[in-house]
C-alpha cells in the first residue's frame, strides 16, 4: 500500500462502500475476442513539435479554457503497453503492483486488520433494483494478472492493454524502459491526429457507413452494450484504425495515465508543454481529497448518453494509488 508525498493513502477501500460516480470505464468480463490485431508490437511513432489549441470550451467544464500550447517533438508508443510487455518487466525486475500489495495498517488507522486486503476496482453492470451509480466494487484479489478477480486470468489476452495499474506502477515500467509517461499536452497532441476539432478524424464520431473508429460503448450505458464495434470489453491493442501519426487506441479502449496533476480546469500559463498544477493544488472532488493525476483518452465504457469522453480534449481525475480494470498507459521518449 503506497502513499503520495502528501502522506495520504489511496482511496480504494472507499470503493467497497461507495461507487465512483463517473463512468471512466472499467470492464465487464474481458472480451475474449481476437487476441491479436497487430502483427508487430513495441513500436513508437514520431510526433513533431507543434503549436495547437488544447482543451475544449463546449463539452465538460474541466476541459476548459481552451488555450494555445507549444509541444516539442517526441516519440510515443503506437499502442498501449500490453499484458505481455508488462509481464516481461515484472519477470526482469520482480516488481509488485499496488493492487498486489497487502495494505499497511498504519495507513488506515481505525480500519480493522481483517478488512485490509489487496485488490482493485472492478466495474460491475448494475442489476435490477441496484442503485444506478453503484457500478464499481472493490474486488479482493483483482490485479493486472487477474483483471476480474482471483478466478480470472489474462491467458489469451497477452496483447490486451495491461490494466489495474496505479500511477506508480505505470511510472515504474516507464523508468525500466528508459522512457517517461506522456504529459497531458503530449497525449492530447498525439490523440488529435493532426486535427483541432472535436474528433480526431474527419466526418464526426463514426466513419462513413457507420464504422466505429474506437472501442467505446454502444447502447444505453450502463445497462445495454450492443457490441456493434465487435468488442464488449477491452480489445487487443490495434484493433481499430491507426491515426494520422500511426498510433492506435489513443481514443477509447483504456484510459491512460499522464504525468500531470489534476485540477478541475486547465490553468493557462506557460504555453510550453504546460506542467499543470502542483501536487498541493490538485484535489479529487469525488474521493475526499485524494491526490489525483489526469487520465486521457476515454475507454470502452464511454458512451454518448453518459461519458462523452472519447475525445482528445477529454480528461478525468484518477486516484494515483488505485488501479482499475479500465486504466492503462503508454510511454514516450522525449528528444
Amino acid at each position: 500500500m503506497s502513499t503520495s508525498r502528501l502522506g495520504k493513502p489511496p482511496s480504494f477501500l472507499l470503493i467497497a462502500a461507495t461507487a465512483m460516480s463517473f463512468a471512466v470505464g472499467a470492464g465487464q468480463a474481458q472480451a475474449a475476442a481476437a487476441n491479436s490485431c497487430l502483427q508487430e508490437f513495441g513500436a513508437q511513432v514520431r510526433i513533431d513539435g507543434a503549436t495547437f489549441v488544447m482543451g475544449d470550451d463546449n463539452t465538460y467544464p474541466e476541459e476548459g479554457p481552451a488555450h494555445e500550447v507549444i509541444v516539442s517533438g517526441f516519440w510515443i508508443d503506437n499502442h498501449e503497453v500490453t499484458n505481455a510487455q508488462y509481464a516481461k518487466f515484472v519477470a526482469e525486475t520482480g516488481y509488485v503492483t499496488v493492487a498486489e500489495r497487502q495494505p499497511d495498517p498504519e495507513d488506515w488507522p481505525g480500519v480493522p486488520a481483517e478488512s485490509l486486503t489487496s485488490g482493485s476496482a472492478v466495474f460491475t453492470p448494475p442489476e435490477a433494483g441496484r442503485a444506478p451509480a453503484n457500478w464499481w466494487s472493490f474486488v479482493p484479489g483483482a490485479n493486472w494478472r487477474r483483471p476480474q478477480g482471483p478466478d480470472s486470468t489474462i491467458e489469451g489476452m497477452e496483447n490486451h492493454p495491461v490494466v489495474h495499474v496505479a500511477w506508480e506502477d505505470a511510472k515504474a515500467y516507464a523508468d525500466w524502459a528508459g522512457r517517461e509517461l506522456p504529459t497531458e499536452a503530449q497525449f492530447e497532441l498525439a490523440a488529435r491526429s493532426k486535427r483541432n476539432g472535436t474528433w480526431p478524424w474527419d466526418g464526426g464520431e463514426l466513419a462513413p457507413g457507420g464504422h466505429h473508429r474506437a472501442n467505446t460503448w454502444q447502447g444505453e450505458f450502463p445497462v445495454t452494450n450492443t457490441g456493434e464495434d465487435e468488442h464488449a470489453g477491452l480489445a487487443s491493442v490495434g484493433c481499430f484504425e491507426e491515426n494520422d501519426y500511426g498510433a492506435y487506441d489513443l481514443i477509447g479502449n483504456a484510459w491512460e495515465w499522464t504525468t500531470n496533476w489534476y485540477a478541475p480546469n486547465h490553468i493557462p500559463g506557460d504555453s510550453a508543454d504546460p506542467a499543470g498544477p502542483a501536487e498541493e493544488q490538485s484535489f479529487d472532488y469525488q474521493n475526499g481529497g485524494m491526490p489525483v493525476k489526469v487520465i486521457k483518452g476515454g475507454s470502452f465504457l464511454c458512451a454518448p448518453n453518459y461519458c462523452l469522453r472519447y475525445r482528445p480534449a477529454a480528461r478525468q481525475a484518477a486516484d494515483i494509488g488505485l488501479g482499475t480494470n479500465h486504466t492503462g498507459f503508454r510511454t514516450v521518449l522525449n528528444d
